[in-house]
């Protein structure tokens, strides 16, 4: 039966019924008996929807292999229910291609942090747990050159979202035992690393009741990128204020936005609150970008490791390892050609 699979792939591309019905020159009503299973598309039709949707017959022929929890995500207010079915559509596609990947060449390693006391009761108990993080993960106190690899190797499937719909990071269950977080492509590095961080907050607290979870993970996030210690290190222990040019170098060096490291200087102390608020006054013209060197957005690698490695294995076809990996793969041969065009 198909109708899972043409349902998802038809999310993921943003139509509603009525216009891929008009794209494939069917009616809506058979899209929808086709997603119900109530009637199987003919070849001719099946091909139509294939081109349409822009996925290859096999996908439609293949049993779903994955369930997909309901999301917990930071996005603008503004995102509509339609834009995040888009977004958990993409997931599930890219996820099933993932889980194909890793069922031909070995698992991720299981997402774990035993070690770490999760339960906060306030807030600011969010900086011990990112410590705590830090420390079992054996990271050390300088900065995370790179937040993606940090997290798919400790069990973390990641992936980046393109297109224009709002939002910045969405976390989801995979049947249950694995998470996974997509990502708006195209934002700046720090701001996707921000939304990584606060994500993983999410993950690993337990706040108590009463406790707001987004401030918490707020709160964990800037501790995770930036520790304590490391702050005082670059700041020191009190200040009167921060130069925009001193917040520049500091998110060159954390990957950690200029607001949000003067968030994190007044959340230790380090300026007063007030100074905050005239530092987010001079950055208040820059809405979208902060001024100064645009930090790149960290490319998820893992999946194409994996197929490069079944390719490499000879376990799959060159064909069937750009199929699973969505996009043409470097040459395995040429050491020059790099991990290019990566995409989930």
């Amino acid at each position: 039966m198909i109708g899972e699979r043409l349902k998802t792939a038809r999310r993921a591309s943003g139509l509603s019924q009525r216009g891929l019905a008009e794209a494939v020159g069917v009616s809506a009503m058979a899209i929808s008996k086709y997603e119900r299973d109530e009637m199987m598309p003919g070849s001719s039709v099946l091909g139509m929807l294939s081109v349409a949707l822009e996925q290859r017959l096999d996908f439609f022929l293949r049993p779903a292999q994955i369930t997909v929890s309901t999301p917990a995500y930071r996005r603008r207010a503004s995102m509509k229910k339609r834009e995040e079915a888009v977004v958990r559509a993409q997931v599930e596609e890219w996820m099933d291609r993932y889980l194909a990947l890793e069922d031909l060449v070995g698992p991720a390693p299981a997402f774990a942090v035993e070690g770490v006391e999760r339960s906060i009761s306030a807030p600011e108990e969010a900086e011990r747990v990112a410590d705590e993080l830090r420390e079992v993960w054996q990271l050390g106190l300088d900065p995370i050159k790179d937040l993606v690899d940090v997290l798919e190797a400790r069990g973390i499937r990641i992936g980046a979202i393109g297109g224009a719909v709002r939002f910045d990071a969405l976390t989801f269950w995979i049947n249950d035992v694995a998470p996974v977080v997509a990502l708006k492509r195209g934002v700046p590095g720090d701001r996707a690393r921000f939304s990584l961080a606060h994500e993983l907050g999410h993950l690993v607290l337990r706040p108590e009741a009463g406790v707001d979870e987004d401030e918490a993970a707020n709160r964990f996030a800037g501790a995770f990128l930036v520790p304590r210690s490391a702050a005082i290190l670059e700041l020191g222990t009190k200040r009167h204020s921060l130069s925009l040019w001193e917040l520049s170098v500091l998110k060159g060096r954390y990957g950690l936005s200029m607001k949000a490291w003067t968030h994190r200087a007044a959340d230790l102390g380090i300026i007063s609150h007030a100074a905050a608020r005239g530092l987010y006054m001079k950055l208040a013209p820059y809405k979208t970008e902060e001024p100064g060197e645009r930090l790149p957005f960290e490319e998820p690698q893992r999946l194409l490791r994996l197929a490069m490695r079944a390719l490499t294995e000879g376990l799959v076809s060159s064909e069937r390892a750009e199929q699973l990996y969505g996009a043409p793969l470097p040459d395995p041969n040429d050491v020059l050609s790099g991990a290019t065009g990566v995409r989930c």
